[in-house]
């Protein structure tokens, strides 16, 4: 069994929906961001860099376990171990890992960097508002893509997967926009998948 060393966050949260999704035993371990137990010696053995997520596989050959970082590498290699949520069309497949990336190098950094900004007291209206365009901008992107079928990669991908918990988290964003249609579809599709739903809730 893995262990899921995990917060409520959307990198948490990308993490544990893939194990949900995947079917794949594990065992969540919460770290407490806000009391900083992400700098606590034994979590910093774990993850040098004192982030979450970060997965422990035992079920490795020789016997020797596996210790990983980052909630896409996370993504990436349970699909790989499992062959799920990956399109094994190559056209397909391409886009997955295109949507997968666009998440990870754009939406989730556009998100972070808004949430920056609302901790920073001397941070303007006008700054914050232009982050969150920033981020829009991406949401955009997106739901263009949505406009053209059900899901990012035309079948549900580790690119769904990836992009689900930072639109939940900026929902109401999303819904102050007003022109994010098929993004707000999406959302509730993906909502309503059992494996979604439970992984949202880790580590409780």
């Amino acid at each position: 069994m893995m262990d899921l060393y995990t917060y409520a966050t959307s990198n948490g949260q990308r993490a544990s929906i893939m194990l949900e999704e995947c079917g794949l035993p594990y065992k969540a371990i919460k770290v407490d961001l806000e009391k900083g137990e992400q700098k606590a010696p034994n979590f910093l053995k774990i993850n040098p860099a004192g982030q979450i997520p970060a997965l422990v596989d035992p079920d490795r050959p020789g016997g020797k376990a596996l210790t990983l970082a980052q909630s896409g590498a996370i993504i990436l290699y349970l699909s790989e171990k499992t062959g799920k949520l990956m399109p094994r069309d190559p056209v397909k497949r391409a886009q997955a890992l295109q949507w997968f990336l666009q998440t990870m190098s754009d939406v989730a950094p556009a998100s972070g960097t808004l949430f920056v900004v609302g901790t920073i007291p001397e941070a303007t209206s006008s700054t914050r508002k232009f982050f969150e365009q920033r981020l829009l901008n991406q949401f955009r992107n997106s739901d263009k893509r949505l406009g053209e079928g059900e899901f990012l990669a035309g079948e549900f991908s580790i690119a769904d997967i990836a992009l689900y918990p930072t639109v939940s988290t900026r929902r109401e964003l999303i819904e102050q926009a007003g022109d994010l249609p098929n993004l707000l579809r999406w959302a509730a599709t993906m909502a309503a998948r059992p494996g979604v739903q439970r992984g949202m809730k880790v580590p409780g």
